[in-house]
């Protein structure tokens, strides 16, 4: 257990943190399962149109620090290619 006031203090803060930090990875990761399992259906619209949803949620994460910018960066590029590719093997088809 924390003994200084300040110690105390930043523990409060640490708990406030991780219950956010949790709850936007969370939206994150049920995101990018629901746009998996739209990949898997084959519903590329479907998974187009919830595209701007994901990058909005990992925007936002990575402005406040709780992932860092690359890993959102890097996060959006596969979405769009896995799309993407998706898109082309089923005109191909």
């Amino acid at each position: 257990m924390p003994i200084t006031k300040s110690a105390r203090k930043a523990l409060r803060q640490n708990l406030k943190h991780k219950v956010k930090n949790r709850r936007v990875k969370n939206k994150i990761k049920t995101l990018v399962k629901q746009q998996g399992k739209l990949l898997i259906e084959k519903k590329t619209d479907e998974a187009r149109s919830l595209l701007p949803q994901v990058y909005k949620a990992l925007d936002k994460a990575a402005k406040a620090g709780v992932i860092k910018k690359n890993t959102a960066s890097r996060r959006k590029s596969r979405l769009t290619h896995s799309i993407q590719r998706l898109d082309k093997t089923s005109k191909e088809s």
